[in-house]
């Protein structure tokens, strides 16, 4: 798990410290630095997508030298730092192996394992039209970014894991009650397509399904995935979901987060939601080490847990924590003019 992020002199982050649980809910107005943390991460894991003059503090473009630095604390050694000068691992916590010990390749082992995990890191924001598509069927089908590919997804939970698509199915009729069974059909060859049965026998394709019920679908996939990627991103994942649903939406990214709670050996992930909904947000007024609050100034932008902030019971006490963050006494919302 990774315990923090600090970014230096990129885009907006320009010192400044992002600090992660197993789930990590970042709320913040437009334009301070959630999908850009965000992107960071990535970058990190597919160094050979990015630039590093595309990235750097534009305040900072004409300087010599300058350094972009990510550095990633994690649970293995203090940190991997992901820089414009390479990779680099720095090791308090190695130093006590022996005189005998290969710190060397210990550093080349952890930088890759770390890149490996950072690599399938996805950021997911769902398109409703690309979740509906057909698809063309390969071995191993993963889900993108976009959602593309649910149906193909679908399938091979179905063919290799039949008791978790049908944990999926009785958890889909849970949720929309109107439904009780995904199913399949093959528009042409090669090719498969999703549908959903109501429980009066009805097949609606997936093309006439709404937006919303497509979306918690998606997530119901992701939850009930064998081996789900070891770091991910969901991008508002409120959009298009009717408020009365976000509270399974937050269950389904707790049993990606805790599958030991659910009885699933596979090993947890780690979760990054970015959300603008007080609604979303009320749902973790429990928990409020799970929740930065992200705030930009002409420094540019800090992020802040909301357990570390002083006096937060008293802030919270009775009433709900979305009204609280959105009358913005805790900060993390749009400057007024």
């Amino acid at each position: 798990m990774i315990k923090s992020v600090h970014f230096k002199n990129f885009k907006a982050l320009i010192d400044t410290t992002l600090p992660l649980n197993r789930f990590t809910l970042i709320v913040g107005p437009n334009g301070s630095g959630k999908s850009t943390a965000m992107q960071g991460l990535h970058m990190a894991g597919n160094t050979h997508a990015f630039h590093f003059l595309d990235v750097v503090t534009a305040s900072l473009r004409d300087v010599d030298d300058i350094t972009v630095e990510i550095r990633v604390n994690w649970d293995i050694s203090d940190s991997v730092v992901f820089s414009n000068s390479g990779w680099e691992c720095e090791d308090g916590k190695f130093k006590n192996f022996g005189p005998d010990f290969n710190v060397g390749q210990l550093h080349g082992r952890v930088i890759t394992n770390f890149r490996e995990a950072l690599t399938s890191f996805q950021i997911y924001s769902f398109d409703a039209q690309k979740l509906a598509l057909p698809v063309e069927l390969f071995p191993n089908a993963t889900l993108y970014a976009d959602g593309s590919n649910l149906a193909g997804v679908l399938e091979s939970l179905r063919d290799k894991e039949p008791e978790s698509f049908e944990a999926l199915n009785e958890e889909l009729g849970r949720w929309l009650p109107e439904f009780d069974r995904v199913l399949f059909d093959t528009p042409k060859k090669g090719y498969k397509s999703l549908l959903l049965r109501t429980r009066s026998g009805h097949r609606i394709e997936a093309s006439d399904l709404s937006h919303g019920t497509l979306f918690a679908l998606a997530f119901l996939t992701l939850a009930y995935l064998p081996n789900p990627p070891s770091i991910l991103c969901f991008e508002e994942p409120e959009r298009g979901i009717h408020p009365r649903l976000l509270r399974e939406v937050r269950d389904a990214i707790y049993r990606l987060c805790y599958p030991e709670d659910h009885g699933e050996k596979r090993d947890p992930v780690q979760v990054i939601a970015t959300t603008h909904s007080p609604y979303f947000l009320d749902l973790y007024k429990d928990h409020p080490e799970e929740i930065v609050i992200a705030h930009k100034d002409e420094k540019g932008v800090h992020f802040e847990r909301l357990s570390d902030k002083p006096n937060i019971d008293e802030f919270l006490q009775d009433a709900p924590l979305g009204e609280v963050w959105y009358s913005g006494i805790l900060g993390g919302v749009p400057n007024q003019p």
